[in-house]
């Protein structure tokens, strides 16, 4: 409970922080989405990670399709699973367009979250999510650009440990543009009408 809650401040406040770096301020184009729109922003360029298989994965290999882009670890008791369940759901609720859109999980805890444990883990939500990982320096530089907070809490010396992490999910067009920061626990109906948006060129 307290870890959801410690969760749910942090994404807020990151939610705040990205909203007042949207260009289009209250209104333009905001009114478009649903989800709070912050195109034009200069964080979340890109990335270099690994993926649950082992191949090296940047932004542009998913190029022509919808991404999504979480921040999470596999021991998450809370935030992380209710989140995939989510996107699995949109993912249903997508359809045939569900296979235009790539949902992307990255690891904040990579002391623990290996290969395996993320192939394992990820896939189980929906066979087309993906886990993305790297070491612990590649991992802060990465978050860092997002803008996410991640922090260990507990038995940080034995590894019996949460991690309080920022929850929103970032979301880019097919041409590889950031576009949308969804809060934790945005309703379906609005994710799914927003990518569909996307998908259309929006």
């Amino acid at each position: 409970m307290f870890a959801l809650l410690r969760c749910s401040i942090a994404g807020l406040a990151v939610l705040c922080a990205l909203t007042a770096c949207s260009p289009e301020g209250s209104g333009g184009s905001r009114e478009s989405f649903a989800n709070t729109d912050i195109t034009g922003a200069n964080y979340a360029n890109g990335f270099r990670l690994t993926d649950h298989h082992g191949q090296v994965r940047t932004l542009a290999d998913y190029k022509g399709k919808v991404v999504t882009l979480f921040f999470g670890y596999t021991q998450c008791p809370d935030v992380c699973p209710t989140n995939l369940l989510n996107m699995a759901q949109v993912m249903r609720e997508l359809g045939p367009d569900a296979d235009k859109v790539q949902v992307l999980f990255v690891t904040i805890d990579p002391e623990r979250d290996t290969q395996e444990l993320l192939a394992q883990y990820v896939p189980a939500f929906d066979p087309r999510f993906v886990g993305l990982y790297g070491d612990i320096a590649t991992t802060q530089a990465v978050a860092r650009d997002f803008k996410v907070f991640y922090q260990k809490q507990g038995d940080v010396q034995g590894g019996r440990y949460t991690v309080d992490h920022s929850t929103g999910t970032y979301v880019y067009d097919p041409q590889g543009r950031l576009r949308l920061y969804i809060k934790h626990g945005e309703k379906l109906a609005p994710i799914v009408t927003d990518l569909r948006r996307l998908l259309a060129g929006k």
